[in-house]
This record gives structure tokens, sequence and C-alpha cells, in this order.
């Protein structure tokens, strides 16, 4: 079936479709041909509640759900609400899957995240290893509630033969990602800290931890593209990883955006402050054997259009 004929008259509903990655999924599936797109916009949905949720179905009648909500942020915001990221992704998630079963949408592509891995996953991360052991502590009340997510689709597949997938995207970044430095994620957070320093002519900034862990990162339309591929294509319950397969260290991160951003003072690490996992990199074979999908954006070329996109758009997100 191509994806033309996939998504001809289909509705989808998708959560969180007003945030950074979702704008690029509802863009995408418009191209796509899909005509019935819903978003549903936390000031209307809070899909926290059961009420809100079963409001929500009726209003979407939606034939599938990409769920892509959920309750972030970085190392330091997960710290400071690790109850309110359990228990509000876990019942946001727990409760839409079930709720959209019942009702008959046909199928349900759950966003999971990359903290559900154990912190001393071997690297590249592989699927199976998912459940060997207990994930990084900052981020673990998010990673677990998400990873519950798995365990659902599995067992309403097992139980009622419901065809919910679980995709693992790896960090995004890209254009329109969220650059508050109270709750943005690693690269926003640098780009931010260095363009700011460099104005103010500041002569060091603080980075935390040492600089040794490594990361990898997606651009956002890579991943859009990977979960829509996964909602066209795949049709099993077994985890799948999203990711471009390489990786960076934070030191070399952080001087690469230096360099590209101007920034010519000198980097003080906070080694009081947390590395959070050591290293990630995912095994992306299983996406590319399943349904096709591997990253095609160069992490340099990546790095420059979110840099010159937060340099246009600084004064809408200040």
């Amino acid at each position: 079936m191509n994806e033309e004929s996939f998504w001809q008259s289909k509705r989808v509903c998708v959560t969180g479709g007003a945030g950074f990655l979702g704008k690029v999924i509802v863009r995408k599936l418009h191209e796509r041909g899909v005509k019935d797109v819903f978003v549903p916009h936390i000031e209307d949905y809070n899909l926290v509640e059961l009420k809100d949720i079963n409001r929500m179905l009726v209003d979407a009648k939606a034939d599938l759900i990409i769920h892509l909500a959920a309750k972030v942020g970085g190392i330091g915001a997960n710290q400071e609400h690790p109850a309110e990221f359990f228990y509000d992704n876990l019942i946001m998630g727990v409760q839409l899957m079930h709720r959209a079963w019942k009702t008959g949408v046909e199928k349900f592509v759950a966003i999971g995240t990359i903290c559900a891995y154990p912190k001393f996953t071997p690297v590249p991360f592989k699927e199976e290893n998912l459940w060997n052991g207990y994930p990084e502590e900052t981020n673990a009340p998010y990673g677990l509630a998400k990873k519950m997510l798995l365990v659902q689709a599995q067992s309403y597949r097992q139980q009622y033969g419901y065809n919910a997938l679980f995709l693992l995207p790896v960090n995004m970044y890209g254009p329109g990602d969220n650059f508050n430095p109270k709750s943005s994620h690693v690269i926003p957070a640098l780009i931010r800290k260095c363009i700011e320093a460099k104005e103010a002519g500041d002569k060091e900034i603080i980075v935390w931890g040492d600089g040794s862990p490594t990361r990898e990162f997606l651009y956002v339309e890579d991943s859009a593209e990977g979960i829509l591929l996964a909602a066209e294509k795949y049709n099993d319950s077994e985890p799948v990883n999203l990711g471009a397969g390489s990786e960076i260290s934070i030191k070399d991160l952080i001087e690469m955006i230096a360099k590209k951003t101007g920034f010519t003072g000198k980097l003080v690490w906070d080694t009081t402050k947390p590395n959070g996992q050591p290293r990630r990199k995912l095994d992306t074979s299983r996406a590319f054997e399943r349904f096709g999908f591997k990253a095609q954006m160069p992490f340099e070329e990546g790095l420059d259009n979110m840099i010159k996109w937060f340099q246009e758009n600084r004064v809408k997100i200040s």
C-alpha cells in the first residue's frame, strides 16, 4: 500500500500537535493528503483528566491517534518535578490508549523516550536491552511512565488484538525547538546561552557536568518522517528506536555551538551538576528493516538551521 492510499480518508488525531515535533507531523500529514487532522490544545483538553480525553475522542472521531503530548524538560526540570513528570505522563498515556481501544480507534502510535533505557545500556542501544536495568536516576520517573505505554501496547495487542505501536525517538533538535531556559533541552539551551553571552560580552559561560557524556540527536523533520512511516507501515508492538545512529560528546557539542555562534569566551564546567546518562547512541537497524526509516539530515547542517531560526525568531520566544 502506498502512503497516499493509506492516508486517504483517514481522520488523524495528533496529541501535542501544537508542539515542536507536532507541528512538523501535522504539516507532513497535510502533505500526504490527510484532510482531517485534529489537534487538541491544552487550553481545551487537559489530557490528564479522563473527562477531557473522552470529550476529545468524541470531537476528534479519529481512525488513528499519534500520541506526542507529554510533560517534558531537561535534567533540572526532571529533578524539580519528578512526581509530576511520572503522574502526568503515565495517567495521560494509559487512559488515552485504553479509551482509544474502547471507542474503536483503529491504530494508536505511542511515542516513548530514550530516557526509558537503563542507565548503563550497552552502546549502541538495542530495543531488547530496554528491560535490563533501571533508567538514569535524574529522569527515571519520566522514562518509566512512558515505558508503561509499551507494556500497555503489548498487552492490549495480546488480549484484544489492538494495533498499538511504541516508538523510541532519541533527543530531537531543529528549528522551532523550545528555547526557554527553565525547560529547554541541551542544544537549544546551549545555543541561547552562547548567543546571549556573546552579546553581553561575557568572558565565560557555565556548563553543567564535565562534558564527557555522549548524546545522539535526531533532526525534527527526520523524527516526524520516522513516526509517519511507522504509522503507515508498521503493525507490531515490538518497540522501535528512531535515531540518527551517531553520537557526540557534550564537550564537542558545546565547542561546536560556541564556534558557530561566535562565542569565544571560556567554557566553565560545573561538575557539581549531574551529567545524566553516560552515553547515548541507538541501534537504528530495526526501523530501517521494518518500515524503511533512515535519518537524512547531517548534524552540523541541522545545527546551522536551528541557530539561524533562533536568531530570526528571538523576539517571539524571549
